[in-house]
């Protein structure tokens, strides 16, 4: 399907140029559809929805999402986003006085600040190394981050794919390694599913924590989190409820947390399906086409490749206030970020973009560049 056709299939405002689909995503029309059909069946029988019908719905689609993702469903709990899952893995670690999370200075902030709120709680340290980016050789940056395990290293958290600087870290050698080592692993894998690849079969890690409302396309509010089988035990969800009556599992616990909307998680197999549908393997490479065209178009540095989103450094004549001013005067939606490794700019790209989005953004970056100059006269 054309570019142009996709556009008509998301429900984008088609006055906005959206390149920033790693944010938040943007969901189909057809599967919002569904999304809203299960919200009129729960508000149509509530009592039976969500007393008598929830446990084979939510076991039916862990089912189609386990398929995803290559794991056993019964090893999957929904959770409302990645930051949510990481949190339920960072408490259950039970963390002890001196002991260590390492992670690297490319993370996700919110969870930045997770992790040093349950550092300071236990009495444990957060340590971040600095991974140089571009990113060296893949063993190179194994050894980097690697660098900082010591004695006390209890667990090592790493993003699969980064939120600002939109590189994929080597998780694969790290699972092997922190396994051998008996580290703990978690991985925040919210820009993973349906972007990259995902096999949480041959990944072996501990815990695993993604979000489906991003490239998967599903709505809002819709992630999950893989735990190992024997780590499930000592596995707690945040809202402690009804999950925990009679002969409590790591699935009830996950499932009966008090009256919420399932809605969004009942819809990802249709989010799973409507890709199937919609050829999404050929637009992903189309996609990352366009991300890899992006720096040498703008006249920019990327900081990786090979995805669906590049960033790139910003230039010292960029506006302190572009971000603003792409979207205020070029209605250009598209994220600035004041990161680890500079002043960067990162453009995502969805089946619903094309080479026009990508001609939109080099244009209005030149006319920022020329405010700057104006600015400064």
């Amino acid at each position: 399907m054309p570019p142009e056709d996709l556009r008509d299939e998301f429900l984008l405002d088609p006055e906005i140029v959206f390149l920033n689909h790693g944010s938040f995503g943007a969901c189909p029309r057809d599967v919002f559809a569904c999304y809203q059909e299960w919200q009129l069946e729960l508000e149509r029988r509530p009592i039976e929805f969500l007393a008598r019908r929830l446990e084979g719905l939510l076991a039916e689609a862990r089912g189609a999402l386990g398929a995803y993702v290559n794991a056993d469903p019964d090893d999957l709990v929904f959770v409302p986003n990645a930051t949510a899952g990481v949190n339920v893995a960072a408490w259950a670690l039970d963390l002890q006085p001196g002991e260590e999370v390492l992670s690297t200075n490319l993370e996700y902030g919110a969870l930045d600040l997770m992790w040093d709120h349950v550092c300071r709680h236990t009495g444990a340290r957060y340590v971040r190394v600095p991974v140089t980016i571009p990113l060296l050789a893949e063993e190179q940056v194994v050894e980097e981050i690697w660098t900082g395990v010591t004695d006390r290293t209890r667990a090592l958290f790493i993003s699969h794919v980064t939120s600002e600087t939109a590189v994929r870290l080597p998780v694969e050698e790290l699972c092997t390694r922190a396994s051998e080592r008996g580290i703990t692993m978690i991985v925040d894998g919210a820009h993973a599913p349906a972007h990259i690849p995902l096999d949480l079969r041959a990944l072996d890690v501990d815990y695993y924590s993604a979000t489906c409302h991003k490239w998967l396309s599903a709505p809002k509010g819709a992630g999950f989190l893989y735990v190992r089988r024997e780590l499930q035990p000592t596995v707690h969800p945040l809202v402690i409820g009804w999950g925990y009556k009679d002969d409590a599992t790591f699935l009830s616990r996950h499932e009966r947390q008090g009256t919420r909307d399932p809605a969004a998680f009942l819809t990802v197999p249709a989010a799973i399906e409507w890709q199937r549908e919609h050829d999404w393997d050929g637009e992903r490479e189309r996609c990352r086409a366009l991300a890899a065209r992006t720096p040498d178009l703008l006249g920019l540095d990327a900081l990786g490749t090979g995805l669906q989103m590049v960033s790139m450094r910003l230039t010292a004549d960029a506006p302190e206030d572009l971000q603003e001013l792409l979207y205020d005067e070029h209605r250009i939606e598209i994220p600035v970020f004041d990161s680890a490794v500079g002043r960067i700019i990162r453009a995502s790209f969805q089946g619903y973009n094309d080479e026009s989005d990508l001609e939109a953004l080099a244009t209005a970056l030149e006319a920022t560049r020329v405010t700057a100059r104006s600015r400064g006269s």
